[in-house]
């Protein structure tokens, strides 16, 4: 299962959520090629060292209410969905729901609803 946002994930997000919302951050070891995942640092600061990754309850936490609408998180099948007039629009399903959620955000934040 995976519990965090794997790197290019994280790079891409980092763009589009505010830091403040990571819960850990992946720290690059150039002599030993690892990403390894501690706590987030307390300063904010990241750089091309420090990634911000996050978990998916930060993930979730991001994701808003639109229209009235809160996301539906169905664990059975690692599907996030919302339902109204997106119903058909927005939903993602993966093998985790850390890609899902990943994949939502993406979408979300395309069509200015993030």
């Amino acid at each position: 299962m995976k519990a965090y946002t794997d790197l290019e994930q994280s790079k891409k997000l980092a763009e589009i959520l505010p830091l403040e919302s990571a819960d850990m951050y992946l720290d690059y070891n150039v002599h030993c090629q690892k990403y390894k995942y501690y706590l987030r640092v307390m300063d904010d600061q990241f750089d091309d060292v420090c990634i911000p990754c996050w978990s998916l309850a930060a993930l979730i936490k991001v994701l808003p209410s639109i229209e009235g609408f809160k996301p539906v998180i169905d664990l059975d099948i690692n599907q996030i969905r919302y339902e109204g007039k997106y119903r058909d629009e927005l939903y993602f399903d993966s093998e985790n729901l850390i890609d899902a959620c990943y994949e939502m955000i993406l979408k979300l934040h395309e069509q200015n609803l993030l």
